[in-house]
């Protein structure tokens, strides 16, 4: 923004403490007037017939408070000067750190020593701005690069299919056709995924009652036919747990739940429990499958777009795009909420979601 120059922080506390000082002398001088010379006899005898009066006191006094007056304005100046500097070089570093991430290096750090202040807490505050700052740059960077990779995977897949039809016209053109619209099934559902996790991100939801227990019962009634072929067991408990929010989103964020647990599920004889409660302070939705043991390094990263384990990889139908729970957070996060995962012991999954509980519905 384009401003006027006008006098530096510098120079208007160097004034400030000049001022305050010659304010101080001025009063001071007044005081000795008021309740000292005043009292002093304005006569040849002086006081008590002794000399000097007022007039010698007065013409020894003033130029010697002069002097002082004067040598107590540039030691404002000077010390208000020096003052100001030391006072304000936090606030120059800060300003250079601003500047330095304003030209698009978000790697610096003021890291500020000392003990706590009003500067020293700004420095930490900025510092912690940026590590979020940098942290998020280097996400969206990441999720533009992994988006772009997977969008180009089916537009090679249809470049190449198309090529081996131009080279071969006598191949099935049945085969061909099913294979492209796979491959066009696939880049559609991936995009809709991104389309939908770019709405969440901005959390600009639209909130109304919602109850997860009716959720999840419409979740698992719709992903029950995916469960039988799977020979998945899917099982709904518990009772109403009442928030407030997007049902559209919430049943995207229960469907891709339950349709993960069944998915990444034992090979056959598998089980998932959908539990829904209203605890005193969240209503809290739990979704537990069994399946292969998950590392526990692994586990963090689920929640990544794009991030697949190798126990998670899919070949079938059901592979997906790798935006499931990255779908799921950014949800939560647009509700206000929390998601936690926990590997279980004997392999499988528990995911735990709470959300800000309404019990006025």
């Amino acid at each position: 923004m384009d401003r006027r120059p006008g006098l530096s922080a510098r120079l208007k506390l160097t004034l400030s403490y000049a001022g305050f000082l010659a304010l101080a002398g001025a009063l001071l001088l007044a005081v000795v007037w008021v309740f000292l010379l005043r009292y002093v006899p304005d006569k040849p005898q002086g006081l008590l017939g002794i000399s000097p009066n007022r007039y010698l006191l007065v013409r020894t006094f003033v130029p010697a408070a002069a002097v002082a007056m004067a040598v107590l304005l540039v030691f404002g100046l000077v010390g208000g000067w020096f003052l100001a500097g030391r006072m304000l070089a936090p606030l120059t570093r800060i300003t250079a750190a601003a500047r330095t991430a304003g030209n698009g290096s978000l790697s610096h750090r003021i890291r500020m020593k000392g003990r706590q202040d009003e500067f020293r807490e700004l420095a930490d505050a900025f510092d912690t701005m940026l590590e979020e700052l940098e942290s998020h740059v280097a996400e969206q960077q990441r999720f533009a690069a992994n988006a772009s990779h997977e969008l180009r995977t089916p537009l090679a897949i249809s470049q190449a299919l198309l090529d081996v039809a131009r080279r071969d016209p006598t191949r099935d053109p049945g085969e061909l056709v099913e294979r492209l619209h796979k491959v066009n099934t696939r880049a559609i559902d991936l995009t809709e995924a991104l389309l939908l996790l770019s709405r969440s991100d901005r959390g600009n939801v639209t909130r109304e009652p919602v109850d997860l227990s009716l959720i999840a019962e419409e979740a698992t009634e719709t992903l029950l036919p995916l469960a039988e072929r799977r020979g998945t067991t899917l099982d709904v408990t518990g009772g109403a747990a009442r928030t407030s929010g997007s049902a559209e989103l919430l049943l995207r964020m229960m469907t891709n739940l339950v349709q993960n647990a069944v998915v990444h599920n034992l090979p056959a004889g598998g089980t998932v429990t959908v539990h829904t409660e209203a605890q005193p302070d969240a209503s809290v939705l739990r979704v537990e499958n069994t399946g292969h043991r998950l590392p526990p390094e692994l586990v963090p990263t689920l929640t990544e777009p794009f991030q697949r384990g190798t126990e998670r990889v899919r070949t079938d139908e059901h592979a997906g795009v790798g935006l499931g729970l990255a779908i799921v957070h950014s949800i939560v996060r647009a509700h206000d909420g929390t998601l936690d995962l926990t590997p279980r012991p004997t392999g499988g999954l528990i995911v735990t979601v709470r959300l800000p509980l309404r019990d006025d519905l």
